[in-house]
């Protein structure tokens, strides 16, 4: 790695990711003291040597609440390396914790916090200042180097000076220690084994046994089932809820583009337009809105008229139509009164 550097730029491992471990309880403070802090990180920055300048670092995070960095910046001389601190807040460890309860390790594998590691060459007389200078808790340096150091990068990022900074960014990873905290609850929080883990457990095929009968490891495995399928049921929870909302806007949606057609047509309507019926069923109540009558309406009608005529004529109920001038000759009452005539002539003479 440290040959595709610039010689301005400090080698930082971890190289991509860091990672905090997440207990359901405070950190042991006993003994090793921070050795045994599960909610620590440390980065360590180190001078390649291509150049014989040193170099100056400044650590920055998108969450400066969250983490306590020390020290966030520094001097590093050639070929010499820096221990970089990290420290996760106590609070916002019960809150990533409480997350997890609630959703499981998945809720939080997608952590949007971000480290950024600036580093970038600095003259002899100003790196002077730092040599054999005592140093306080957490390799801070006194307040007046502080503040020249605090300048130095002012001046950098405001573009008063000319010089190039090398930029690291470092993803944010917390996992859940499921091996910490009272050994009573280790069994409940060995779900997270489920993420991850490689262990052979058939949920189709529950144990029978009592938990006062099963060994610690066929606890584990049965907790670690279980998890496993509550964490499938919340995904496909998160499923269907996704899938309800593209329904509900799409009939919404719909719903829009039938009443702005419906608007549309009546404009048109208003204006004097004949228009066909809307598409969705809509025609025959629009029909009746406007009061028109439907060809079926006609042709019923006609025929219904067609046969009440044929059976008054077979009743001879139509006689009184034959006082109309015109209906008489229309419906060829002139015509049958002759076929009387004639027809009564011919018996007459027979």
């Amino acid at each position: 790695m440290a040959a595709s550097l610039p010689p301005y730029a400090l080698e930082v491992l971890p190289e991509s990711s860091i990672q905090f471990s997440i207990t359901q309880h405070p950190p042991s403070s006993g003994g090793d003291g921070d050795e045994n802090n599960a909610s620590k990180c440390v980065l360590t920055l180190r001078h390649t040597g291509a150049t014989k300048e040193c170099l100056a670092f400044k650590v920055k995070t998108t969450q400066p609440r969250r983490y306590l960095v020390r020290p966030n910046q520094g001097i590093v001389s050639p070929n010499s390396s820096e221990t970089i601190s990290i420290l996760l807040v106590d609070k916002d460890r019960q809150v990533l914790w409480s997350t997890y309860e609630r959703l499981g390790q998945s809720a939080l594998d997608h952590s949007k916090d971000k480290f950024l590691v600036q580093s970038c060459v600095v003259s002899d007389e100003f790196a002077g200042q730092f040599r054999g200078d005592e140093r306080g808790e957490g390799g801070q340096y006194r307040k007046e180097l502080v503040e020249a150091l605090t300048a130095m990068w002012n001046s950098v990022a405001s573009g008063g000076t000319d010089v190039a900074v090398y930029n690291k960014k470092l993803h944010v990873k917390h996992v859940v220690d499921v091996f910490s905290g009272d050994a009573g609850n280790n069994e409940a929080r060995a779900a997270a084994a489920g993420h991850g883990g490689n262990i052979p457990v058939s949920f189709s095929q529950p144990s029978q046994q009592n938990a006062d009968q099963m060994s610690p490891e066929q606890l584990f495995d049965e907790v670690a089932s279980l998890r496993r399928k509550y964490d499938e049921l919340v995904a496909f929870s998160v499923n269907l809820t996704a899938e309800r909302d593209i329904l509900n806007n799409s009939l919404e949606q719909t719903r829009r583009d039938l009443n702005r057609e419906i608007a549309s047509r009546q404009a048109l309507e208003k204006q004097g337009f004949k228009v066909g019926p809307v598409r969705g069923g809509g025609g025959a109540q629009d029909k009746c809105k406007r009061g028109g009558i439907s060809m079926n309406t006609v042709i019923f009608v006609g025929i219904l008229s067609f046969m009440a005529a044929i059976r008054a004529t077979n009743n001879g109920s139509v006689g009184f139509l034959r006082s109309v001038p015109v209906l008489s000759g229309i419906l060829g009452f002139n015509q049958l009164d002759e076929a009387s005539r004639v027809d009564s002539a011919l018996k007459d003479e027979l």
